[in-house]
Protein backbone atom coordinates (compact mmCIF):
# COMPACT_ATOMS: atom_id res chain seq x y z
CA UNK A 1 0.00 0.00 0.00
CA UNK A 2 3.03 2.45 0.72
CA UNK A 3 4.07 1.98 -2.60
CA UNK A 4 0.88 2.57 -4.08
CA UNK A 5 0.86 6.01 -2.02
CA UNK A 6 4.30 6.65 -3.23
CA UNK A 7 3.67 6.45 -6.65
CA UNK A 8 0.80 8.27 -6.82
CA UNK A 9 2.37 10.70 -4.81
CA UNK A 10 5.09 10.95 -7.20
CA UNK A 11 2.61 11.45 -10.19
CA UNK A 12 0.63 14.44 -8.39
CA UNK A 13 3.89 16.04 -7.77
CA UNK A 14 5.06 15.56 -11.49
CA UNK A 15 1.30 16.60 -12.56
CA UNK A 16 2.33 19.97 -10.32
CA UNK A 17 5.48 20.50 -11.30
CA UNK A 18 4.10 20.62 -14.98
CA UNK A 19 1.75 22.92 -14.23
CA UNK A 20 4.12 25.47 -12.65
CA UNK A 21 6.28 25.11 -15.65
CA UNK A 22 3.65 25.85 -17.93
CA UNK A 23 2.07 28.75 -16.13
CA UNK A 24 5.82 30.19 -16.00
CA UNK A 25 5.94 30.39 -19.22
CA UNK A 26 2.37 31.54 -19.87
CA UNK A 27 3.29 33.66 -17.12
CA UNK A 28 6.42 35.05 -19.45
CA UNK A 29 4.78 35.37 -22.64
CA UNK A 30 2.33 37.63 -20.71
CA UNK A 31 4.88 39.68 -19.30
CA UNK A 32 6.64 40.25 -22.74
CA UNK A 33 2.97 41.44 -24.75
CA UNK A 34 2.63 43.43 -21.64
CA UNK A 35 6.13 44.91 -22.24
CA UNK A 36 5.01 45.25 -26.08
CA UNK A 37 2.05 47.06 -25.40
CA UNK A 38 3.43 49.41 -22.91
CA UNK A 39 6.30 50.33 -25.78
CA UNK A 40 3.67 50.76 -28.25
CA UNK A 41 1.77 53.43 -25.87
CA UNK A 42 4.46 55.14 -24.91
CA UNK A 43 6.02 55.27 -28.80
CA UNK A 44 2.07 56.59 -30.09
CA UNK A 45 1.87 58.87 -27.02
CA UNK A 46 5.03 60.55 -28.31
CA UNK A 47 4.06 60.61 -32.06
CA UNK A 48 0.96 62.62 -30.36
CA UNK A 49 2.78 64.69 -28.62
CA UNK A 50 5.13 65.45 -31.93
CA UNK A 51 1.96 66.03 -33.84
CA UNK A 52 0.25 68.39 -31.04
CA UNK A 53 3.35 70.62 -31.00
CA UNK A 54 3.84 70.53 -34.93
CA UNK A 55 -0.32 71.51 -35.04
CA UNK A 56 0.20 74.38 -32.41
CA UNK A 57 3.34 75.68 -34.84
CA UNK A 58 1.43 75.22 -38.12
CA UNK A 59 -1.66 77.33 -36.37
CA UNK A 60 0.56 80.28 -35.00
CA UNK A 61 -2.04 83.39 -35.54
CA UNK A 62 1.35 85.83 -36.65
CA UNK A 63 1.70 82.52 -39.38
CA UNK A 64 -2.19 82.66 -40.63
CA UNK A 65 -2.36 86.29 -40.76
CA UNK A 66 0.96 85.98 -43.37
CA UNK A 67 -0.77 83.13 -45.42
CA UNK A 68 -4.06 84.98 -45.45
CA UNK A 69 -2.20 88.94 -46.37
CA UNK A 70 -0.50 86.43 -49.12
CA UNK A 71 -3.16 84.81 -50.63
CA UNK A 72 -5.79 87.86 -49.94
CA UNK A 73 -6.35 87.87 -53.68
CA UNK A 74 -6.99 84.43 -53.92
CA UNK A 75 -9.17 83.79 -51.14
CA UNK A 76 -10.78 87.62 -50.72
CA UNK A 77 -10.74 86.74 -46.78
CA UNK A 78 -12.12 90.08 -44.86
CA UNK A 79 -11.60 90.83 -41.46
CA UNK A 80 -14.70 90.29 -39.53
CA UNK A 81 -17.03 93.00 -38.62
CA UNK A 82 -19.22 93.60 -35.78
CA UNK A 83 -22.56 93.40 -38.39
CA UNK A 84 -21.46 89.76 -39.10
CA UNK A 85 -22.65 88.75 -35.53
CA UNK A 86 -26.41 88.11 -34.84
CA UNK A 87 -28.44 87.26 -32.33
CA UNK A 88 -29.19 83.77 -30.94
CA UNK A 89 -33.43 84.71 -31.84
CA UNK A 90 -32.17 85.40 -35.56
CA UNK A 91 -30.76 81.84 -36.31
CA UNK A 92 -33.44 79.38 -37.70
CA UNK A 93 -33.54 76.30 -36.28
CA UNK A 94 -35.49 73.34 -38.24
CA UNK A 95 -38.78 72.76 -36.33
CA UNK A 96 -38.95 68.76 -35.28
CA UNK A 97 -41.78 67.03 -36.81
CA UNK A 98 -43.06 63.73 -35.00
CA UNK A 99 -45.52 61.87 -37.55
CA UNK A 100 -46.31 59.44 -35.10
CA UNK A 101 -45.33 59.35 -31.13
CA UNK A 102 -45.70 55.82 -29.74
CA UNK A 103 -46.32 55.10 -26.03
CA UNK A 104 -46.65 51.16 -25.32
CA UNK A 105 -50.57 51.41 -24.78
CA UNK A 106 -50.18 52.47 -28.32
CA UNK A 107 -48.48 49.45 -29.54
CA UNK A 108 -50.94 46.84 -28.06
CA UNK A 109 -53.54 48.69 -29.29
CA UNK A 110 -52.34 48.65 -32.69
CA UNK A 111 -51.28 44.80 -32.44
CA UNK A 112 -55.02 44.19 -31.40
CA UNK A 113 -56.62 45.81 -34.38
CA UNK A 114 -54.29 43.78 -36.73
CA UNK A 115 -55.35 40.28 -35.72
Amino acid sequence: MRSLFYVVSALVVMALAFWAYRENYATQASLKSMQGLQRDITQKRETLAVLRAEWAYLNRPERLRQLADRNFDRLGLLPMTPEQFGRVDQVAYPQETLDLVLNPVDVVGMLEDVE
